[in-house]
């Protein structure tokens, strides 16, 4: 988390790079789409999953801001793509906004009920799980994977603020011969400049949709911090103070 203030000195180079706002439609779609959430997104999917056409992507936080994201390049890749998200609106959104084939509202179910609707929406089994939740979520997707499928590990922020509670179905990743990598985004810096062009070149040609939630005042600095954690945010969320 970055300081909230009007002006920074930073060093040049990694994550701070000159921006051309006449190169976008928007200044702040440098905080999304060609920045770390959209490079997450790119490299965490493409080079750390390693999708192959015709395979089913199973992605948790769906309709988050590195979540959205994945769905749509999974649909680009040519993969068949589920996507887990909170509440009736947020599933519509997936199906109907960013392309994916089903979408499964994660409220009101436990682990068994998890798995058994993956299972409806993934007949044939996943073989990609892009995970940025984890939990209950993480456990029932394993329970659906095929042979050697790969699990991106993005984030785990159900448990974020509680007492870990570990993979209890890891047993899987054994049994299916499948593998777990964790990403960070910090790895690929160098190499931003080749994912914010490509991600230009398919939002350019209208294959990719983005949304970004921004909340004005740094008085509401707080309130617009929880919303990650409740999921009440509707894309990338970003602060505007000035």
């Amino acid at each position: 988390l970055h300081a909230l203030e009007d002006y920074s000195v930073s060093a040049a180079g990694g994550f701070t790079q000159p921006i051309d706002p006449d190169l976008v439609p928007s200044v702040t779609n440098y905080l999304s789409i060609f920045g770390a959430v959209g490079m997450t997104a790119y490299f965490g999917f493409l080079e750390v999953c390693e999708p192959k056409e015709g395979e089913t992507v199973l992605v948790s936080g769906a309709a988050g801001a590195v979540g959205s994201l994945v769905g749509q390049l999974a649909k680009i890749v040519g993969c068949r793509v589920i996507g887990i998200a909170g509440g009736p609106e947020k599933c519509a959104k997936l199906t109907e906004k960013y392309g994916y084939d089903a979408a499964i509202d994660y409220r009101g179910k436990d682990e068994a009920a998890l798995t058994a609707a993956i299972a409806e929406a993934a007949p044939n089994g996943v073989d990609v799980i892009f995970e940025n939740v984890g939990g209950i979520i993480l456990d029932a997707g394993l329970m659906n994977l095929n042979l050697y499928a790969r699990v991106g590990l993005c984030g785990l922020i159900s448990e974020y603020n509680t007492e870990p509670r570990g993979i209890r179905n890891l047993w899987q990743l054994i049994v299916k011969r499948a593998q777990i990598r964790g990403l960070l985004v910090s790895d690929y810096v160098e190499r931003f400049g080749e994912g914010a062009a490509k991600m230009g070149q398919w939002a350019a040609a209208g294959k990719l949709n983005i949304e970004e939630h921004i909340d004005e005042g740094l008085e509401n600095t707080f309130e617009s911090f929880m919303r990650l954690f409740a999921g009440t945010n509707q894309g990338k969320m970003i602060l505007k103070i000035i």
